[in-house]
């Protein structure tokens, strides 16, 4: 098959191209700056996603048998009508299938165990990216009903992986492998839904192929959720140390500055956002989905973080303020 993969050059990207390529598929990628990916086995097509007249001038005259949605402007936001020409462009007759990475955002901040068919935030009571992501669902299943546009979206909790982008679980080996306190917001019992990069990627490629996925949501997660204290204390059994876990009350930490969103972080970039979870029985029936073991996964991408990630080992005095310690 011939596959348009949009923003396949970062961490969820590269793992699907990499298994497309791995399964004999032809892949091209849209994105906005030309480098060698690959070591050259995709093409290339160089537009920004939210330039319709750009877009439409780069996939003219071009068919590809599937489209893998991938990308997301964290910077401008990737609005609902920046997917729907996206997908207006690419269909045809014989599209097979549209594939949108899209989130557990979708259900709103504090929505516990949703199944698929929970109602989807809407403006104004969620964050800009979760109406985003919801309406952009929303356009792409009316396309599916009205023209037949063969839709799937794919709702992601926390991904997590070798390859991330996002300083993450490396947040906290930096600081386990220093012997130092790790600080958890307030009683750590919070809860934090994960997913394996390479699940939600054998997922993307199952609905590829089942027709079951086509005018279909899943949700891709592990089987249960865990806390945040759980989690850190996890990540720390992997890498063979003991967590020693400070806990700061939320109030003291937003008092001193800090946010999720920014550095310094205090708990990872944007990981101590409102819990969300979901209940993944539908992925399992319908695509066969079997998540990987969770303390497996982060296993695997310790092993990655030891190989590839350049510890950050600066920072600390802030969070040594919040703990009220002397900085170290």
């Amino acid at each position: 098959m011939h596959i348009l993969v949009i923003g396949g050059t970062q961490f969820i990207g590269r793992h699907l191209v990499e298994s497309l390529l791995a399964a004999g598929h032809r892949v091209t990628l849209l994105h906005r700056k030309s480098r060698r990916l690959f070591r050259g086995q995709v093409d290339q097509l160089l537009a920004d996603r939210g330039d319709e007249r750009a877009v439409r001038a780069v996939l003219k005259g071009r068919r590809f048998d599937a489209v893998y949605d991938n990308a997301y402007d964290w910077e401008r936001g990737t609005t609902a009508e920046q997917v729907g020409f996206l997908a207006e462009a690419c269909h045809h007759a014989k599209l097979q299938r549209y594939v949108l990475t899209s989130s557990v955002a979708v259900y709103g901040d504090g929505a516990l165990g949703c199944r698929e068919t929970a109602p989807l935030v809407k403006a104004p009571e969620g964050s800009p990216y979760a109406i985003n992501k919801a309406e952009s669902e929303r356009l792409l299943m009316r396309m599916h009903k009205r023209a037949g546009l063969p839709a799937v979206a794919l709702r992601p909790p926390f991904v997590y992986g070798p390859g991330n982008n996002f300083y993450r679980e490396q947040f906290f080996w930096d600081r386990l492998r220093l012997g130092r306190p790790v600080i958890v917001p307030g009683d750590g019992r919070a809860p934090m839904h994960f997913v394996y990069v390479k699940d939600l990627v054998r997922v993307a490629m199952e609905c590829l192929i089942n027709d079951a996925a086509v005018g279909q949501a899943f949700n891709v997660a592990h089987e249960e959720a865990i806390s945040q204290n759980e989690a850190i204390r996890m990540m720390a059994r992997v890498a063979g140390v003991k967590a020693e876990i400070v806990r700061v009350p939320r109030k003291r930490i937003a008092a001193a500055g800090a946010s999720p969103f920014t550095e310094p972080y205090y708990f990872a970039q944007y990981f101590d956002m409102a819990p969300i979870t979901e209940d993944i029985t539908k992925a399992r029936r319908k695509l066969g989905f079997a998540p990987t073991a969770l303390e497996q996964g982060f296993s695997e991408t310790y092993r990655w973080y030891l190989r590839k990630h350049k510890p950050r080992s600066d920072g600390f005095a802030f969070e040594d303020t919040l703990m009220g310690r002397a900085a170290k």
